[in-house]
């Protein structure tokens, strides 16, 4: 009997020593996913990287929402591109606890959208692992990544995932759904795979 209790004290005490002297996972290498999303389809791509890798969403969120209107935000937008305003955003983003983020976002005008602009101008992602993702109405990519390399020169840019969403100048709105949703899960998953960051 009582060298079974020196085995479980034994046990115990290794379990303890275990956990106690076990390394810890480092708030910075958490992962967070920010996405701009009107018509809810980068919304969708994000869950599903959520889903695969973990981390925090975080919406990018502006302090004066564009309009419903379609054509009312089409004009907004191409002036602020023109101008180069970067629309102010609905809070500051603390990002010093992660090390990787996705960074998901629409082609709006053949251009990454001025949010993502802001967002990107108004945090220091140097030394980040920065991983775009991308929805779009048929036209792919536009200028998006060269704007993203301008604004994260000092980050680690991986391979962009880039998948057609709704085209809302046509009424289509969410599409990325039921069995298109079960085809972009797939095509999710195997480009996380490819850039190695399936759990």
């Amino acid at each position: 009997m009582n060298k079974i209790r020196i085995s479980l004290k034994t046990i115990l005490f290794t379990c303890i020593i275990f956990c106690i002297l076990s390394p810890k996972p480092q708030e910075s290498d958490k992962t967070c996913i920010v996405y701009l999303s009107r018509t809810n389809n980068t919304k969708a791509v994000a869950e599903m990287i959520q889903q695969e890798v973990g981390g925090d969403l975080i919406p990018v969120e502006l302090q004066n929402p564009y309009p419903a209107d379609y054509n009312a935000i089409v004009k907004q937008v191409s002036e602020e591109n023109e101008s180069g305003f970067l629309p102010p955003l609905k809070i500051k983003l603390e990002l010093d606890k992660y090390n990787t983020i996705f960074l998901g976002f629409p082609t709006w005008g053949m251009q990454l959208p001025p949010p993502v602009k802001s967002f990107l101008n108004d945090n220091n992602l140097t030394g980040k692992t920065v991983i775009p993702f991308n929805t779009h109405g048929g036209y792919g990519l536009g200028s998006s990544l060269r704007t993203i390399g301008k604004l994260c020169p000092n980050s680690t840019i991986l391979e962009v995932f880039s998948i057609k969403g709704g085209i809302e100048r046509d009424g289509v709105y969410l599409y990325i759904k039921e069995d298109r949703a079960v085809e972009v899960k797939s095509e999710v998953k195997n480009w996380l795979q490819k850039i190695g960051m399936l759990r």
